[in-house]
């Protein structure tokens, strides 16, 4: 079975959608399932094609963004449509694309339908885009009721990664849209190893992480906030380190003005985000409804952070109050604040959290069966007349 998926990002552009689709696709190739990637060359260093195996094959595209995490073909150029062009001298069996919102969907879209093959799309988001500008969320709302509605409508089959996204596409489309959570690669996640920079530039102090793209959705803003406004002493236990870059990245280091333990490291690597994350005990996850469900989030209760989550970006879905972590109602930075001091002032509980927190990913987040429930669905779509 040859497959063409087309994402709007592919390592080593780093992020959650980045992660899950080359996970997918690392466990998935084989000589069942020949699979082509049609991606953005972002970063500009990229190569034009890359070979990883026989059987994954990803070609990049020239591309700009438009805005900060918006990619959009060069169309003015003709490597481009010589690329674009030459897949449809190929014969695939199914194309597939990523989060509606994104160009490349609409680029599988038109593929798919001019190619008359079987076209499946995989959601990601669970909220319309909320941005830092009202200007671009009307935008977005604007393109996900034009092109986005386009694509829940005209796909073979719409793939939900949560509940949550599940729940948002049902807004648009009423075809059954089956759940499959994404996995975690244990195995490289074990072989990363612990910062041991942080722990001793900060010692005796409690590190707290966020990792993710500094967008309004995520709530950093509120976290940032809650820490700000800790009391002295408790504050003084304390480093937040924030990993990650996006549009509120200025806005939020004026936040922070001049608190020496609110540290942001911008982009870094994968694997130095892991051995963050490895490095720190508590996790806030302080997301508005908007991501379908948080990599980083999933990653961090491995690394056996003590969590504190609102209910979104399918946190709900894996995270029980006062089980396997801290479930507040929403992103204020009062209730972030109230964890963060119950956490600090409980040092047993940071432990029994974070166990849990392990044991969970380890008991419900795996790759093998997701892959057997996405081979299932391929199947049964070619099978389909």
């Amino acid at each position: 079975m040859n497959l063409l998926i087309f994402t709007p990002y592919y390592p080593p552009h780093t992020g959650g959608l980045e992660s899950h689709a080359e996970e997918f696709n690392k466990h998935l190739a084989n000589e069942d399932f020949v699979i082509t990637v049609f991606s953005p060359q972002l970063p500009k260093n990229t190569p034009e094609k890359q070979i990883d195996n026989k059987y994954l094959t990803i070609i990049r595209y020239p591309a700009w963004e438009i805005v900060p995490n918006y990619p959009l073909p060069k169309f003015w150029s003709l490597k481009f449509w010589k690329l674009f062009c030459a897949l449809y001298k190929q014969n695939f069996d199914i194309t597939i694309s990523r989060t509606r919102f994104f160009f490349s969907s609409f680029m599988a879209l038109i593929f798919a339908k001019t190619k008359r093959i079987k076209f499946i799309h995989i959601e990601h988001g669970s909220d319309f885009v909320q941005l830092s500008s009202k200007f671009k969320n009307f935008l977005a709302k604007l393109y996900d009721y034009g092109f986005g509605q386009l694509i829940f409508k005209f796909s073979d089959i719409n793939i939900s990664i949560s509940k949550a996204v599940q729940e948002f596409i049902y807004k648009f489309d009423k075809q059954p849209s089956p759940i499959i959570y994404r996995g975690l690669n244990i195995k490289e996640i074990d072989n990363i190893n612990t910062d041991t920079t942080i722990q001793q530039k900060y010692p005796d102090k409690i590190i707290i992480a966020f990792v993710g793209r500094l967008y309004k959705w995520k709530g950093v803003e509120n976290s940032i906030k809650a820490v700000k406004n800790l009391p002295t002493k408790l504050k003084k236990g304390i480093t937040f380190i924030i990993v990650g870059n996006g549009e509120d990245f200025e806005h939020l280091k004026k936040i922070a003005g001049n608190e020496t333990d609110i540290i942001f490291t911008g982009n870094v690597p994968r694997d130095k985000a892991i051995s963050i994350l490895k490095s720190s005990q508590i996790y806030i996850h302080s997301a508005q409804p908007g991501g379908g469900l948080s990599t980083s989030l999933l990653e961090a209760m491995y690394c056996q952070n003590a969590i504190i989550a609102t209910p979104n970006e399918g946190a709900k879905e894996i995270i029980e109050n006062n089980k396997n972590g801290i479930l507040i109602n929403n992103p204020d930075p009062q209730l972030i604040a109230k964890a963060i001091t119950a956490l600090v002032r409980n040092k047993n509980l940071i432990h029994r959290l974070s166990k849990e927190a392990k044991k969970t990913i380890v008991k419900k987040i795996n790759w093998q069966k997701s892959i057997e429930k996405y081979e299932k669905i391929f199947k049964e779509i070619l099978a389909e007349k």
